[in-house]
Parts: C-alpha cells; structure tokens; sequence
C-alpha cells in the first residue's frame, strides 16, 4: 500500500474515519513496528546461522531481562501520548508542549540509573534463569553490551508512539526503517564478516536504537512543522501519576511478556533441553512480525481515539471503535493462515541446520500460531481503554492476558500435555482474556459513548 506524504498531511486526528483513510493513516505505525521487529529478527536469525545453537538459546535467555528495563520507553510513550493528544484535541497546544517535554527529560534521566542497575544485576538474572555453563558466557556478554544503549532505546519507544501524535507518522517510520537498515548491515559486517559473534550482534542493536532514539530527540529539540517540540518544562508529580496510570497496560504487558518468556525457557529446559530454548526463540522473532501488525494498529489509532474523547465527539468514538473491531477481525484470519503456511520456511530459515530442532520448532509454530486468531483483539481492547485515559482497566486486559493466565497455562498444560502443552498455553491465555476483554468492553460503553 504505497502512501504519499501528500496523502498523509491531508489525514488529521480530527477528521471523520472511513476505512480508507484509516488504514491510510494507521499505515506508517503498521509499518514501523513491522521494520523494528524485523531487525530484530535478524539479530536472531545471525546468531543463529553464524554463531551457533548455544550462542543462540543464550541470547533468548537474557533477552528479556533487558526487555524489562527497556519497557520504561513504552510507560512513558502510550502514557504520555493520551494526555498530548487529549491536551491537542482540547486545543490546548502549550499545554501537550510542556507535557511532552517534561516527560522527555524524566525519561532520560530514569533510562540512564536502569542502565547502571542492569549492568549490575545481569549476572544474577543469568544465573537464576538457568542458563547452562555453555551459555553463560554468551548470555553475560550479550547483555552487557545491548545494556549500554538502553537508553536511546527507551527514547525510541518512546517516540514511537510519540511521532504519530504529532502529525508525523511518516517522518516515524523513516526513521524507524534507518535505525532496522543500521542493524541489519551491522550485524552482517560484525558477524558475517568480521566474525564479532554475540558482542557483535548487540553492538549492532544498540547502535540502530542510537539511530531510533537520538535522531526523535534532535529533531523535537529544534522548530520543525509537527504538532510537537521541545520546551522548557518543570517536572509535575500529577502528570507523571497520571502518564504511569495510563501507560501502565502497555509497561506490565512488556514486563510481564519478558517474565513469562523467562518462565517458558525454564519449563523448556526442562521438558526439551537447548533445542526447546531455541524453538521458541525462533517463535518469539517470528511472533514479533505477526503481532505488529496489532501493534502498529493500536498504536496508529490510539490518538485518534483520544482526540475525539477529549473533544466530547461520541459519534467518531463510535465509528473508530466499530471499524477497529471488524479491521482487526480480517487482520486475525490473514496473520493465523499466514503463520501456519510458512511456519516451514520460516523455522528452516533460523534453523535448517539441525533436522531434529527444525522439526520441533515447525510443530511449535504452527500450535502457538492459532493464538493470532484471539490475539489482536485483546491487545486493542488494552490500547483503547489507555486512549480513553483509563489505565486501570487496560492494566487489568494487559496484566490478565500477559501474566497470570500465562503463568497458569505454561505450568498447567504442560503438567496435563507434555512440551506441546507449552505451544498450546499462549492461545489458552488469550482465550481466557477474550472473555475479560468482552466483559469490559461492554461494561463501560454507556460510560465513554464508543
């Protein structure tokens, strides 16, 4: 779907949805998210194909631990996005300036101690996770160096969500692309060709998420044609309650997925060993790709959302929520028919070196990909309530859906099934969500007119 700038800058928040022009404006976000899970697959599918298995399973085991201190990015980004786009809605510029500003530099300041705080806790987190002798090495040196740019990779995601906010979902996704180019040629320079290994791999992250996260903060420093730019503002202890409330679904979804994903390496280690660990890495890459798209919808959306709650327009409200549904529905079917047909060729692509560990994770993709039918849904319904400025309800979908029905599913079904018992616990989740989100939806929609 080729979309021109033209195209873009006549879309504007405040504007009447048809289809068309929805699926036009939420394009870039779609597209952003599916560029930065991309280049994050090629770290893996590198790691994989240049440096081995065991390099591989290491890199999976410490991958989330750094995921949880970068979830801050996403706090402070869909939390803060709502009340910007709530402030501009209400026609109170100055106001979503300040707010924007304000959070900026708050999250410059936080990434910087949890960077200090996850060099120094690394070693712990590999140990307890259970990494095997072979693996703690690569996983310690891993971490370290992707540790140094937790930084700019808050900023990043933070950005992210901030870009379409303010008028610029294009100019989002340029960047978004360089920063995925900066890490593809990296990681072929540094380990296809000067053979780096691990150190090279995340030395070529943490300098794309220096490309997505420095070049936002420059750009926003200066005067530029956005909605947004940088200016002097003093920290607000009632914004910052009020951005955590609302962008706390989104920080205890990241959070929660880095820990369940640390709960399913070790029942893995159990049940199949290294090659179980390396199944469902290959999984959680690929898995990036498909769940972007939701992603990227709700992200796309979501100010348009709060523009008109902050407006008082009930009757778009209504519209973007009945569009939404019936979008994310067709999106479901083609992410679920998708994943199950090239499950074969995506698994052999990371691992068609080992028979036996390609035959695990095909069988693997394609139990965990019936999950793409309920999936969307429940990351919408998380979205819109944060929107709507209600981040307690969204807490509730995320908290539910990413954590505790995670945690009941990956110990119960395996203990009932065996290791598929463990493919088939992420759609169990999202099944029992489904019925969490429904029952909110409804709830709450004489209360927000939608």
């Amino acid at each position: 779907m080729a979309v021109s700038e033209e195209q873009i800058m006549e879309i504007k928040i405040s504007d009447h949805f048809t289809y068309r022009k929805l699926l036009r404006f939420v394009f870039p976000s779609i597209i952003m998210m599916i560029f930065t899970s991309i280049y994050g697959v090629v770290d893996g599918l590198f790691i994989s194909n240049f440096v081995g298995k065991t390099p591989f399973a290491a890199v999976n085991i410490v991958l989330p631990v750094i995921m949880i201190f970068v979830t801050v990015g996403f706090l402070f980004g869909t939390g803060g996005s709502a009340l910007v786009a709530q402030a501009l809605g209400a026609k109170k510029d100055r106001r979503a300036n300040e707010i924007f500003s304000m959070l900026t530099y708050v999250l410059i300041a936080v990434s910087l101690v949890m960077t200090v705080i996850a060099e120094l806790t690394l070693p712990f987190f590999i140990r307890v996770l259970g990494a095997s002798e072979a693996m703690k090495p690569y996983a310690l040196l891993y971490g370290r160096v992707l540790t140094l740019g937790l930084m700019p990779y808050c900023l990043q995601n933070f950005y992210q969500a901030l870009f379409v906010t303010a008028g610029k979902p294009r100019l989002g996704l340029c960047i978004t692309v360089l920063a995925g180019v900066t890490n593809m040629v990296g990681d072929y320079l540094t380990m296809g060709v000067w053979h780096m290994g691990v150190q090279g791999a995340a030395a070529a992250t943490a300098l794309s998420a220096c490309v997505g996260g420095v070049l936002p903060l420059l750009y926003f420093s200066r005067p530029n044609s956005s909605s947004l730019q940088l200016v002097k503002a003093r920290p607000s202890r009632r914004v910052l309650a009020k951005t955590c409330a609302n962008g706390s679904s989104e920080m205890m979804t990241n959070i929660s997925s880095s820990i369940v994903n640390m709960l399913y390496n070790l029942q893995l280690m159990h049940y199949a060993g290294e090659d179980g660990v390396s199944a469902y890495g290959v999984i959680m890459y690929v898995n990036f790709i498909f769940i972007s798209f939701f992603i990227g919808y709700s992200i796309g959306s979501a100010p348009i959302v709060s523009y008109h709650y902050g407006a008082g327009n009930n009757d778009e409200l209504h519209n973007m929520f009945q569009k939404s549904l019936r979008l994310i529905a067709v999106f479901a079917v083609l992410m679920t028919a998708s994943a199950v047909l090239l499950a074969p060729v995506l698994s052999k692509i990371f691992v068609g070196y080992d028979k036996t560990l390609w035959e695990l994770t095909v069988r693997a993709f394609t139990i965990y990909s019936i999950s793409f039918l309920i999936m969307g849904f429940n990351v919408y319904a998380s979205s819109f309530f944060t929107s709507l400025g209600n981040g307690l309800i969204s807490a509730l979908i995320s908290f539910m859906r990413t954590l505790v029905f995670q945690i009941i599913n990956v110990f119960l079904l395996p203990a009932l099934f065996g290791i598929d018992g463990i493919w088939w616990a992420v759609t169990a989740a999202e099944l029992m969500t489904l019925c969490v989100s429904i029952f909110c939806l409804r709830k709450y929609k004489g209360k927000y007119g939608y």
